[in-house]
Protein backbone atom coordinates (compact mmCIF):
# COMPACT_ATOMS: atom_id res chain seq x y z
CA UNK A 1 0.00 0.00 0.00
CA UNK A 2 2.90 2.37 0.71
CA UNK A 3 4.27 1.76 -2.79
CA UNK A 4 0.85 2.28 -4.38
CA UNK A 5 0.42 5.56 -2.48
CA UNK A 6 3.87 6.70 -3.63
CA UNK A 7 2.96 6.02 -7.26
CA UNK A 8 -0.37 7.85 -6.84
CA UNK A 9 1.40 10.91 -5.43
CA UNK A 10 3.88 10.80 -8.31
CA UNK A 11 1.02 10.83 -10.82
CA UNK A 12 -0.60 13.68 -8.88
CA UNK A 13 2.58 15.76 -9.03
CA UNK A 14 2.89 15.04 -12.75
CA UNK A 15 -0.53 16.63 -13.28
CA UNK A 16 -0.31 19.08 -10.41
CA UNK A 17 -2.30 21.86 -12.04
CA UNK A 18 -5.29 19.65 -12.86
CA UNK A 19 -5.12 18.04 -9.41
CA UNK A 20 -5.15 21.46 -7.73
CA UNK A 21 -8.16 22.49 -9.82
CA UNK A 22 -10.03 19.35 -8.70
CA UNK A 23 -9.08 19.93 -5.04
CA UNK A 24 -10.19 23.58 -5.27
CA UNK A 25 -13.56 22.38 -6.58
CA UNK A 26 -13.98 20.17 -3.50
CA UNK A 27 -12.77 23.00 -1.24
CA UNK A 28 -15.24 25.47 -2.70
CA UNK A 29 -18.12 22.97 -2.44
CA UNK A 30 -17.47 22.15 1.21
CA UNK A 31 -16.89 25.82 2.07
CA UNK A 32 -20.22 26.84 0.58
CA UNK A 33 -22.02 23.82 2.04
CA UNK A 34 -20.86 24.55 5.60
CA UNK A 35 -21.41 28.30 5.25
CA UNK A 36 -24.85 27.94 3.69
CA UNK A 37 -26.09 25.39 6.21
CA UNK A 38 -24.71 27.33 9.17
CA UNK A 39 -26.24 30.60 8.00
CA UNK A 40 -29.61 29.16 6.99
CA UNK A 41 -30.08 27.19 10.21
CA UNK A 42 -28.92 30.16 12.26
CA UNK A 43 -31.54 32.24 10.47
CA UNK A 44 -34.18 29.57 11.11
CA UNK A 45 -33.32 29.51 14.80
CA UNK A 46 -33.56 33.30 15.01
CA UNK A 47 -36.90 33.55 13.18
CA UNK A 48 -38.50 30.62 15.01
CA UNK A 49 -37.12 31.88 18.31
CA UNK A 50 -39.20 35.05 17.98
CA UNK A 51 -42.26 32.89 18.58
CA UNK A 52 -41.07 29.55 19.95
CA UNK A 53 -39.01 31.04 22.79
CA UNK A 54 -42.17 32.68 24.10
CA UNK A 55 -44.42 29.66 23.50
CA UNK A 56 -44.99 26.95 26.13
CA UNK A 57 -44.70 23.33 25.12
CA UNK A 58 -48.28 22.80 26.33
CA UNK A 59 -50.77 25.55 27.17
CA UNK A 60 -53.78 24.80 29.36
CA UNK A 61 -56.69 27.25 29.19
CA UNK A 62 -60.48 27.48 29.24
CA UNK A 63 -61.92 28.61 25.93
CA UNK A 64 -65.38 30.17 26.07
CA UNK A 65 -67.58 28.31 23.62
CA UNK A 66 -71.15 27.23 23.19
CA UNK A 67 -72.17 24.00 24.88
CA UNK A 68 -72.16 21.17 22.31
CA UNK A 69 -75.28 19.68 23.91
CA UNK A 70 -78.37 21.84 24.38
CA UNK A 71 -81.17 20.97 26.83
CA UNK A 72 -83.53 20.11 24.00
CA UNK A 73 -81.08 17.40 22.92
CA UNK A 74 -82.06 15.47 26.04
CA UNK A 75 -85.61 14.88 24.82
CA UNK A 76 -86.60 11.29 24.09
CA UNK A 77 -89.17 12.22 21.47
CA UNK A 78 -87.86 10.68 18.26
CA UNK A 79 -90.83 11.73 16.16
CA UNK A 80 -89.75 15.37 15.97
CA UNK A 81 -86.70 17.29 14.80
CA UNK A 82 -85.39 20.44 16.43
CA UNK A 83 -83.13 23.19 15.16
CA UNK A 84 -81.24 25.57 17.45
CA UNK A 85 -79.64 28.65 15.95
CA UNK A 86 -77.46 31.50 17.24
CA UNK A 87 -76.27 29.52 20.25
CA UNK A 88 -74.31 31.76 22.61
CA UNK A 89 -71.43 30.74 24.90
CA UNK A 90 -72.09 30.25 28.57
CA UNK A 91 -71.93 33.34 30.73
CA UNK A 92 -68.86 32.37 32.72
CA UNK A 93 -65.39 33.67 33.48
CA UNK A 94 -62.45 32.56 31.30
CA UNK A 95 -60.67 31.02 34.26
CA UNK A 96 -59.25 27.58 34.91
CA UNK A 97 -61.20 25.71 37.54
CA UNK A 98 -59.05 24.19 40.30
CA UNK A 99 -55.94 25.77 38.76
CA UNK A 100 -53.86 25.30 41.91
CA UNK A 101 -54.74 21.58 42.10
CA UNK A 102 -53.79 21.19 38.42
CA UNK A 103 -50.43 22.87 39.04
CA UNK A 104 -49.76 20.64 42.04
CA UNK A 105 -50.40 17.57 39.89
CA UNK A 106 -48.16 18.85 37.10
CA UNK A 107 -45.28 19.56 39.48
CA UNK A 108 -45.28 15.89 40.45
CA UNK A 109 -45.29 14.70 36.82
CA UNK A 110 -41.73 13.55 35.87
CA UNK A 111 -42.27 14.63 32.25
CA UNK A 112 -42.77 18.27 33.26
CA UNK A 113 -39.76 20.57 33.56
CA UNK A 114 -41.57 23.68 34.82
CA UNK A 115 -44.98 25.29 35.01
CA UNK A 116 -45.82 28.97 34.81
CA UNK A 117 -49.33 30.31 35.54
CA UNK A 118 -50.73 33.33 33.72
CA UNK A 119 -53.64 35.70 34.02
CA UNK A 120 -54.50 37.34 30.69
CA UNK A 121 -57.07 40.11 30.27
CA UNK A 122 -58.07 42.70 27.69
CA UNK A 123 -57.71 46.30 28.87
CA UNK A 124 -57.86 49.85 27.53
CA UNK A 125 -55.06 52.36 27.96
CA UNK A 126 -56.48 55.84 28.39
CA UNK A 127 -54.38 58.47 26.61
CA UNK A 128 -56.25 61.75 26.88
CA UNK A 129 -59.53 61.25 25.04
CA UNK A 130 -58.20 58.19 23.17
CA UNK A 131 -58.52 54.60 24.37
CA UNK A 132 -55.90 52.17 23.08
CA UNK A 133 -56.69 48.47 23.03
CA UNK A 134 -54.21 46.28 24.90
CA UNK A 135 -53.73 42.91 26.52
CA UNK A 136 -52.13 42.62 29.93
CA UNK A 137 -50.39 39.36 30.80
CA UNK A 138 -50.02 38.57 34.47
CA UNK A 139 -46.91 36.39 34.72
CA UNK A 140 -44.63 34.67 37.20
CA UNK A 141 -41.62 36.84 36.38
CA UNK A 142 -38.99 34.45 37.78
CA UNK A 143 -40.30 31.52 35.73
CA UNK A 144 -40.61 33.64 32.58
CA UNK A 145 -37.01 34.81 32.86
CA UNK A 146 -35.71 31.31 33.52
CA UNK A 147 -37.65 29.29 30.95
CA UNK A 148 -39.02 31.72 28.34
CA UNK A 149 -36.10 34.14 27.69
CA UNK A 150 -38.12 37.10 28.96
CA UNK A 151 -34.91 39.01 29.71
CA UNK A 152 -33.76 38.71 26.07
CA UNK A 153 -36.69 40.80 24.88
CA UNK A 154 -36.64 43.39 27.67
CA UNK A 155 -34.92 46.30 25.92
CA UNK A 156 -35.33 48.68 28.87
CA UNK A 157 -35.83 48.11 32.58
CA UNK A 158 -35.11 45.40 35.13
CA UNK A 159 -37.35 42.32 35.57
CA UNK A 160 -36.73 42.53 39.33
CA UNK A 161 -38.76 45.77 39.42
CA UNK A 162 -41.65 43.96 37.75
CA UNK A 163 -41.43 40.96 40.08
CA UNK A 164 -41.28 42.89 43.35
CA UNK A 165 -43.07 46.14 42.56
CA UNK A 166 -46.73 46.93 43.19
CA UNK A 167 -48.85 48.37 40.36
CA UNK A 168 -45.97 48.06 37.87
CA UNK A 169 -46.13 47.19 34.19
CA UNK A 170 -43.85 46.44 31.23
CA UNK A 171 -45.18 47.89 27.97
CA UNK A 172 -44.68 46.58 24.45
CA UNK A 173 -42.41 48.82 22.39
CA UNK A 174 -45.12 49.79 19.90
CA UNK A 175 -47.64 50.50 22.66
CA UNK A 176 -45.12 52.60 24.62
CA UNK A 177 -44.31 54.64 21.49
CA UNK A 178 -47.99 55.34 20.80
CA UNK A 179 -48.49 56.56 24.38
CA UNK A 180 -45.09 58.29 24.52
CA UNK A 181 -44.58 56.54 27.86
CA UNK A 182 -41.11 55.96 29.28
CA UNK A 183 -39.57 54.31 32.33
CA UNK A 184 -40.95 55.75 35.57
CA UNK A 185 -44.07 57.28 34.04
CA UNK A 186 -47.61 56.22 34.93
CA UNK A 187 -50.31 55.00 32.54
CA UNK A 188 -54.04 54.76 33.15
CA UNK A 189 -55.69 51.41 32.51
CA UNK A 190 -59.40 50.58 32.23
CA UNK A 191 -60.45 46.99 32.91
CA UNK A 192 -63.34 45.17 31.17
CA UNK A 193 -65.52 45.92 34.22
CA UNK A 194 -64.93 49.67 33.86
CA UNK A 195 -62.52 50.07 36.79
CA UNK A 196 -59.58 52.43 36.27
CA UNK A 197 -56.12 52.11 37.77
CA UNK A 198 -52.74 53.80 37.48
CA UNK A 199 -49.70 51.62 36.74
CA UNK A 200 -46.04 52.64 36.77
CA UNK A 201 -43.92 51.72 33.72
CA UNK A 202 -40.79 49.79 34.75
CA UNK A 203 -39.73 48.30 31.41
CA UNK A 204 -40.13 48.18 27.63
CA UNK A 205 -40.62 44.83 25.89
CA UNK A 206 -39.86 44.19 22.21
CA UNK A 207 -40.47 40.77 20.67
CA UNK A 208 -39.63 41.75 17.08
CA UNK A 209 -43.24 41.31 15.89
CA UNK A 210 -44.65 44.81 15.45
CA UNK A 211 -48.36 43.96 15.76
CA UNK A 212 -47.67 41.96 18.91
CA UNK A 213 -45.71 44.80 20.52
CA UNK A 214 -48.55 47.28 19.91
CA UNK A 215 -50.97 45.49 22.23
CA UNK A 216 -49.00 43.26 24.62
CA UNK A 217 -47.85 44.30 28.07
CA UNK A 218 -46.77 42.43 31.20
CA UNK A 219 -47.31 42.69 34.93
CA UNK A 220 -46.84 40.28 37.79
CA UNK A 221 -49.81 38.05 38.54
CA UNK A 222 -50.65 39.72 41.87
CA UNK A 223 -50.94 43.11 40.18
CA UNK A 224 -53.33 41.80 37.52
CA UNK A 225 -55.43 39.93 40.09
CA UNK A 226 -55.72 43.16 42.06
CA UNK A 227 -56.48 45.09 38.88
CA UNK A 228 -59.35 42.73 38.01
CA UNK A 229 -60.48 42.32 41.63
CA UNK A 230 -59.94 38.56 41.47
CA UNK A 231 -58.76 36.18 44.20
CA UNK A 232 -55.22 34.79 44.40
CA UNK A 233 -56.32 31.46 42.88
CA UNK A 234 -57.66 33.07 39.71
CA UNK A 235 -55.66 32.06 36.58
CA UNK A 236 -56.59 31.92 32.90
CA UNK A 237 -53.60 29.91 31.59
CA UNK A 238 -51.03 27.40 32.77
CA UNK A 239 -47.90 27.15 30.62
CA UNK A 240 -46.09 23.84 30.76
CA UNK A 241 -42.43 23.29 29.82
CA UNK A 242 -41.42 19.67 29.18
CA UNK A 243 -38.16 17.75 29.31
CA UNK A 244 -38.91 16.29 25.86
CA UNK A 245 -40.54 18.63 23.36
CA UNK A 246 -41.64 15.73 21.13
CA UNK A 247 -44.04 14.43 23.80
CA UNK A 248 -46.05 17.68 23.76
CA UNK A 249 -48.87 16.59 21.37
CA UNK A 250 -49.63 13.39 23.27
CA UNK A 251 -49.39 15.09 26.66
CA UNK A 252 -51.68 17.92 25.57
CA UNK A 253 -54.43 15.41 24.73
CA UNK A 254 -53.85 13.58 27.99
CA UNK A 255 -54.02 16.72 30.13
CA UNK A 256 -57.09 18.00 28.30
CA UNK A 257 -59.00 14.81 29.07
CA UNK A 258 -57.61 14.49 32.60
CA UNK A 259 -58.40 18.01 33.83
CA UNK A 260 -61.34 18.84 31.50
CA UNK A 261 -59.59 21.89 30.04
CA UNK A 262 -58.55 23.02 26.59
CA UNK A 263 -54.92 22.27 25.71
CA UNK A 264 -52.74 23.12 22.74
CA UNK A 265 -49.20 21.87 22.09
CA UNK A 266 -46.34 23.88 20.60
CA UNK A 267 -46.26 21.88 17.36
CA UNK A 268 -49.92 22.60 16.65
CA UNK A 269 -49.74 26.25 17.68
CA UNK A 270 -46.69 26.97 15.52
CA UNK A 271 -47.00 24.52 12.64
CA UNK A 272 -46.42 27.26 10.05
CA UNK A 273 -43.03 28.17 11.53
CA UNK A 274 -41.87 24.55 11.60
CA UNK A 275 -42.97 24.11 7.98
CA UNK A 276 -41.05 27.21 6.88
CA UNK A 277 -37.91 26.06 8.69
CA UNK A 278 -38.08 22.61 7.15
CA UNK A 279 -38.49 24.03 3.64
CA UNK A 280 -35.52 26.38 4.06
CA UNK A 281 -33.37 23.55 5.43
CA UNK A 282 -34.28 21.26 2.53
CA UNK A 283 -33.34 23.97 0.03
CA UNK A 284 -30.01 24.54 1.80
CA UNK A 285 -29.12 20.84 1.84
CA UNK A 286 -30.16 20.45 -1.80
CA UNK A 287 -27.95 23.34 -2.96
CA UNK A 288 -24.99 22.10 -0.89
CA UNK A 289 -25.26 18.54 -2.18
CA UNK A 290 -25.48 19.78 -5.77
CA UNK A 291 -22.22 21.69 -5.23
CA UNK A 292 -20.51 18.55 -3.94
CA UNK A 293 -21.80 16.45 -6.86
CA UNK A 294 -20.52 19.04 -9.33
CA UNK A 295 -17.10 18.86 -7.67
CA UNK A 296 -17.23 15.06 -8.04
CA UNK A 297 -17.79 15.40 -11.79
CA UNK A 298 -14.70 17.62 -11.95
CA UNK A 299 -12.59 14.91 -10.32
CA UNK A 300 -14.09 12.30 -12.64
CA UNK A 301 -13.19 14.29 -15.75
CA UNK A 302 -9.64 15.01 -14.56
CA UNK A 303 -8.95 11.36 -13.73
CA UNK A 304 -10.38 10.26 -17.08
CA UNK A 305 -8.02 12.60 -18.91
CA UNK A 306 -5.11 11.45 -16.74
CA UNK A 307 -5.78 7.81 -17.62
CA UNK A 308 -5.75 8.54 -21.34
CA UNK A 309 -2.51 10.50 -20.99
CA UNK A 310 -0.88 7.82 -18.80
CA UNK A 311 -1.84 4.70 -20.71
CA UNK A 312 1.83 3.90 -21.35
CA UNK A 313 2.66 4.24 -17.64
CA UNK A 314 -0.25 1.95 -16.77
CA UNK A 315 0.96 -0.58 -19.31
CA UNK A 316 4.48 -0.52 -17.87
CA UNK A 317 3.10 -1.00 -14.35
CA UNK A 318 1.14 -4.05 -15.46
CA UNK A 319 4.06 -5.42 -17.46
CA UNK A 320 6.31 -5.21 -14.40
CA UNK A 321 3.95 -7.23 -12.21
CA UNK A 322 1.25 -4.88 -10.94
CA UNK A 323 -2.21 -6.39 -11.15
CA UNK A 324 -5.35 -4.67 -12.40
CA UNK A 325 -6.52 -4.33 -8.79
CA UNK A 326 -3.26 -2.57 -7.91
CA UNK A 327 -3.75 -0.08 -10.74
CA UNK A 328 -7.32 0.50 -9.63
CA UNK A 329 -6.13 1.18 -6.09
CA UNK A 330 -3.56 3.69 -7.36
CA UNK A 331 -6.19 5.83 -9.07
CA UNK A 332 -8.62 5.47 -6.16
CA UNK A 333 -5.85 6.66 -3.83
CA UNK A 334 -5.21 9.57 -6.17
CA UNK A 335 -8.90 10.51 -6.07
CA UNK A 336 -9.07 10.22 -2.26
CA UNK A 337 -5.92 12.34 -1.82
CA UNK A 338 -7.60 15.09 -3.84
CA UNK A 339 -10.81 14.68 -1.81
CA UNK A 340 -9.07 14.69 1.58
CA UNK A 341 -6.90 17.71 0.73
CA UNK A 342 -9.84 19.63 -0.69
CA UNK A 343 -12.10 18.57 2.17
CA UNK A 344 -9.67 19.66 4.88
CA UNK A 345 -9.20 23.05 3.23
CA UNK A 346 -12.97 23.35 2.76
CA UNK A 347 -13.64 22.81 6.47
CA UNK A 348 -11.11 25.49 7.40
CA UNK A 349 -12.45 28.00 4.88
CA UNK A 350 -16.04 27.14 5.86
CA UNK A 351 -15.31 27.93 9.50
CA UNK A 352 -13.59 31.17 8.45
CA UNK A 353 -16.57 32.18 6.29
CA UNK A 354 -18.99 31.47 9.13
CA UNK A 355 -16.97 33.72 11.42
CA UNK A 356 -16.87 36.45 8.78
CA UNK A 357 -20.67 36.37 8.39
CA UNK A 358 -21.10 36.18 12.17
CA UNK A 359 -19.13 39.41 12.53
CA UNK A 360 -21.11 41.40 9.93
CA UNK A 361 -23.36 43.95 11.71
CA UNK A 362 -27.07 43.25 11.41
CA UNK A 363 -28.93 45.94 13.29
CA UNK A 364 -32.68 46.37 12.94
CA UNK A 365 -35.21 48.06 15.21
CA UNK A 366 -37.47 45.00 15.00
CA UNK A 367 -34.84 42.68 16.50
CA UNK A 368 -33.12 44.48 19.36
CA UNK A 369 -31.28 41.42 20.66
CA UNK A 370 -29.67 40.64 17.28
CA UNK A 371 -26.50 42.60 16.45
CA UNK A 372 -24.89 40.38 13.77
CA UNK A 373 -26.08 37.88 11.19
CA UNK A 374 -27.04 34.59 12.90
CA UNK A 375 -24.81 31.53 12.40
CA UNK A 376 -25.25 27.98 13.67
CA UNK A 377 -21.84 26.38 14.38
CA UNK A 378 -23.27 22.87 14.81
CA UNK A 379 -20.47 20.30 14.13
CA UNK A 380 -22.89 18.05 12.25
CA UNK A 381 -22.66 20.33 9.18
CA UNK A 382 -18.90 19.77 9.04
CA UNK A 383 -19.32 16.00 9.49
CA UNK A 384 -22.00 15.79 6.78
CA UNK A 385 -19.92 17.92 4.41
CA UNK A 386 -16.66 15.97 4.71
CA UNK A 387 -18.46 12.58 4.67
CA UNK A 388 -20.41 13.39 1.53
CA UNK A 389 -17.33 14.94 -0.11
CA UNK A 390 -15.23 11.82 0.50
CA UNK A 391 -18.05 9.61 -0.75
CA UNK A 392 -18.43 11.74 -3.88
CA UNK A 393 -14.71 11.73 -4.65
CA UNK A 394 -14.52 7.95 -4.12
CA UNK A 395 -17.40 7.36 -6.54
CA UNK A 396 -15.90 9.87 -9.00
CA UNK A 397 -12.56 8.05 -8.85
CA UNK A 398 -13.93 4.50 -8.95
CA UNK A 399 -15.12 4.55 -12.57
CA UNK A 400 -11.86 5.88 -14.08
CA UNK A 401 -9.88 3.55 -11.79
CA UNK A 402 -11.94 0.60 -12.99
CA UNK A 403 -11.25 1.60 -16.58
CA UNK A 404 -7.49 1.83 -15.85
CA UNK A 405 -7.56 -1.65 -14.31
CA UNK A 406 -8.95 -3.08 -17.58
CA UNK A 407 -6.16 -1.66 -19.77
CA UNK A 408 -4.38 -4.40 -21.78
CA UNK A 409 -0.61 -3.70 -21.55
CA UNK A 410 0.19 -5.80 -24.66
CA UNK A 411 -1.95 -3.61 -26.92
CA UNK A 412 -0.54 -0.40 -25.47
CA UNK A 413 3.10 -1.50 -25.76
CA UNK A 414 2.55 -2.90 -29.30
CA UNK A 415 1.04 0.45 -30.31
CA UNK A 416 4.05 2.28 -28.93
Amino acid sequence: MKLLLSIALTLLRAKLRQSIVAAVGVTFSITMFVTLLGFMNGLNAMLDGLILNRTPHVRLYNELKASPEQPIDLTTDTATHHFVRSVKPKDELPRLRNAEAIMDALVKDPRVLAISPRLVSQVFFNVGTVDLNGQVNGIDVVQEVRYYQFMDYLVQGDPEDLATGNNTIVLGKGLADMMAAGIGETVQVTTPTGERSLLRVVGIFQSGIADYDKVQCYANIKTVQKLLARPGSYYTDINVKLHDLLTAPALAKELSARFDVDAVDIQTANAQFETGSNVRSIISYAVGIVLLVVAGFGIYNILNMMIYEKLDAIAILKATGFSGRDVQRIFLLLSMVIGIAGGAAGLVFGFVMQNVIDSIPFITAALPTVTTFPIDYNPKYYIIAVTFALLTTWVAGWFPARKAAQVDPVEIIRGK
